[in-house]
């Protein structure tokens, strides 16, 4: 099968592209949002290529990934057809939750897949078919060690998206332990927050650099308000981490007990967070646990045999 899919969310796609078959992504010139290509800063295998949108009208394409909106109308402009397509929601409503139509609500012969339940659960989807395909990772092993008394935080833009990153809780977390930030943008947080650099540190890294640093530290903590499930946490989870969690969107869900502790009380996670840090054996037990738990439920063939499914009932 060739599947025709925008690169968007390089986690994401880099679990989709494990599957059996050639994965069509398009690229620009100037490799834009509608054309960034293959990814440079993930391990993709050969059989995903890049194609520019002229050659796509004579392409062989199975069936469309739509991401984005706006994806509909660039997919039948630039392959001149309309094949099978559907609608991959990696998110939870923006606007007026819970009454947050869908781009695709109504839009016949497009079936909704959202990766949470939580998701479903949010948008208005209208009359659209509607399923859940939970993410899967690509098992980095379990790496953890620990060594580092810090705890590892993963977020993208910190400073610009703010309280539904829980960029204003990281002082709180900070005193309890310093903190090393993964991620895009994290450049000047420190002085962002008022901390000093030694409590909360900033490390933009290739994602095949970002899981052997992220199982150096001691903890993970997870101070997302809004988001649909970061994939950093389930990644945390499969290194081997103990995880501290807001208990919002599907957080609940994903980090069983056991696993780590997830609440919406920040005095209990951070206290959590001290506690992790001064046991390393109580961190060592409940990071097993958290890597147990994700394996069971954000296997990867789960994921791709789930996707298999759908893809061949889309294109029968």
């Amino acid at each position: 099968m060739r599947i025709l899919i925008w690169h968007v969310h390089g986690s994401w796609t880099t679990a989709f592209v494990q599957g059996p078959h050639t994965y069509v992504v398009p690229v620009i010139p100037d490799r834009g949002p509608d054309g960034l290509g293959r990814a440079r800063t993930f391990d993709w295998p050969d059989n995903v290529i890049e194609l520019p949108p002229e050659r796509l009208r004579d392409a062989d394409i199975d069936v469309v990934i739509l991401q984005r909106p706006h994806e509909y109308a660039l997919a039948e402009q630039w392959l001149g057809r309309r094949p099978p397509m559907v609608y991959l929601e990696h998110n939870a409503p923006d606007g007026d939750v819970p009454a947050t139509r869908h781009p695709v609500a109504d839009l016949p012969g497009v079936p909704l897949v959202h990766v949470t339940h939580f998701n479903r659960l949010m948008w208005d989807a209208g009359s659209a078919e509607t399923t859940v395909i939970e993410h899967g990772i690509v098992d980095p092993g379990p790496l953890w060690t620990g060594e580092m008394p810090h705890a590892a935080v993963v977020v993208n833009e910190p400073k610009r998206r703010g309280r539904t990153t829980g960029t204003d809780l990281l002082p709180a977390f900070a005193d309890a332990a310093p903190l090393d930030v993964f991620g895009m943008r994290t450049e000047g947080l420190a002085d962002h927050l008022g901390l000093a650099a030694g409590r909360c540190r900033s490390h933009e890294l290739a994602q095949r650099d970002l899981h052997s640093a992220m199982a150096r530290r001691r903890v993970y903590v997870h101070p997302i308000r809004w988001t649909s499930l970061g994939l950093s946490l389930l990644e945390a989870m499969h290194l081997g981490m103990p995880v501290v969690a807001l208990a919002t969107t599907e957080v609940t869900e994903a980090v069983p007990t056991g696993a780590g502790v997830v609440s919406n009380r920040i005095d209990l996670l951070t206290d959590a967070v001290r506690n992790f840090v001064a046991d390393p054996l109580h961190a060592r037990l409940v990071g097993e646990g958290a890597r147990t738990a994700a394996l069971a439920r954000y296997g990867l063939s789960r994921f791709l045999d789930d996707w298999e499914r759908l893809l061949k009932e889309v294109t029968r």
